[in-house]
């Protein structure tokens, strides 16, 4: 084992060791396969010289449509296949810390380079998870429109595979809530989805429904503990405080007369009773419009006499992310120098610092990231969350099916 100073210090087998620190929520989430890797990607952008950005073929996938009737008597007509691309940008981060006496300081019984490995570790797996975040709130920022390819797919992208909940009676993530929100993303392809990733507060409101359990490891003393992690549905589930926010306005939801609050809607000429409410009275909430404002369209929903309504005050709406089978690539390439010491004799009497580089291949499966000018050297989270960095795969004329991209979002209020 290297000793943690700088006389001694060997960044490989320091690196080696932090790989060895047990870590079970990375671990957890290699094995829910959503967050993976492009082989193609990592091929062209691995060189430690420092390749920022590579674009990969895209192939679309053939299907039954073409299927023709062999009667013996017809031709068989051919059709090509459609060849997309797919960028991928490079996300180089680095740190350091700095220790006064930083191996002298060394507490008898304490295993130092145990210690620094595991923060590191974790550490780590913050950057990651900033990251991937970045990339999320990215692709729900695209420009969306009825002009060209991209804009089109990136509307029916965000539309399909967002199930907002926040402004209904029952406003609350419940039982069926994720069986409804992968089935509208990617219909009788929602068997692929494997992580969530959700507030706390969602997460509570689940287990106050015993929807969710919490997974269990045993330590190397033989005791059992409770991670942050748990699953719904037979999906991974991380908790995060660090997920998306958004104020939830105040208005009447449509509900039934079994919904808990409920009040009825009743003729502004009559006198409410107990649980009624005067029909001038229900304000509009959010996607709603007054029955007299204008014709009742789709998604919109007006009051009228005998229907029952709930008031919602206003709250905080949690956006929770699920993602699919290799959804998001994120994948760890090394920096030619990933871990690195410095000792500074003179400062405080003497102190040493550690420095850390590490560089990731950030992309989504069916997403591409078109690379701006701006980006010369290396990612920032900042670029990773621009909308406008990030397409639907399109060759110009036609984009690939909404279905094919493994990410929806539940925006709840608890």
């Amino acid at each position: 084992m290297a000793k943690f100073d700088s006389k001694s210090f060997n960044p490989q087998a320091f690196a080696a060791y932090v790989k060895r620190i047990p870590n079970v929520t990375k671990n957890e989430l290699a094995k829910s396969g959503a967050v993976g890797s492009n082989e193609q990607a990592k091929s062209a952008l691995s060189n430690q010289t420092g390749s920022l950005y590579a674009r990969v073929p895209y192939f679309a996938r053939i299907d039954g449509s073409t299927s023709q009737n062999n009667d013996g008597a017809t031709n068989i007509s051919s059709t090509g296949t459609t060849t997309y691309e797919q960028g991928f940008v490079v996300a180089s981060r680095m740190d350091g810390w700095t220790e006064k006496s930083f191996s002298k300081n060394i507490t008898a019984g304490v295993d130092f380079m145990d210690n620094v490995a595991a923060q590191i570790s974790d550490y780590k797996l913050e950057v990651k998870q900033a990251m991937l975040l970045a990339i999320l709130k990215g692709i729900y920022s695209m420009k969306v429109g009825s002009g060209n390819v991209a804009e089109k797919a990136a509307k029916e992208f965000i539309e399909k595979h967002t199930f907002d909940i926040s402004n209904d009676a029952d406003c609350m993530v419940g039982a069926a809530s994720l069986n409804k929100a992968i089935q509208k993303a990617c219909g009788d392809n929602k068997s692929i989805f494997k992580l969530v990733i959700m507030n706390s507060e969602v997460a509570t409101n689940l287990e106050n429904l015993k929807l969710i359990k919490y997974m269990t490891y045993t330590d190397a003393d033989g005791v059992e503990r409770e991670l942050a992690l748990a699953t719904w549905n037979g999906r991974t589930v991380l908790i995060d405080d660090n997920m998306p926010t958004a104020t939830a306005a105040a208005g009447y939801a449509k509900a039934t007369s079994a919904t808990p609050g409920a009040l009825k809607v009743v003729a502004n000429t009559a006198t409410p009773g107990a649980n009624e409410i005067k029909l001038e009275t229900v304000t509009p909430g959010a996607n709603e419009i007054k029955l007299e404002t204008v014709t009742p369209t789709l998604n919109k929903y007006s009051a009228k006499e005998g229907d029952f309504v709930v008031y919602h005050e206003a709250g905080i709406a949690y956006t929770s992310y699920v993602l699919g089978e290799g959804a998001i690539i994120l994948d760890d390439i090394g920096d030619s120098v990933p871990y690195e010491m410095s000792r500074d004799p003179k400062t405080n009497g003497g102190q040493d610092t550690l420095y850390v580089r590490d560089r990731y291949i950030c992309g989504v499966d069916g997403i591409s990231f078109e690379k701006p000018s701006s980006v010369t050297a290396s990612a920032s989270n900042t670029d990773l969350e621009t909308g406008t960095n990030w397409h639907v795969i399109n060759n110009g004329e036609i984009a690939i099916p909404h279905k094919a991209i493994a990410i929806c979002k539940i925006v709840s209020r608890g």
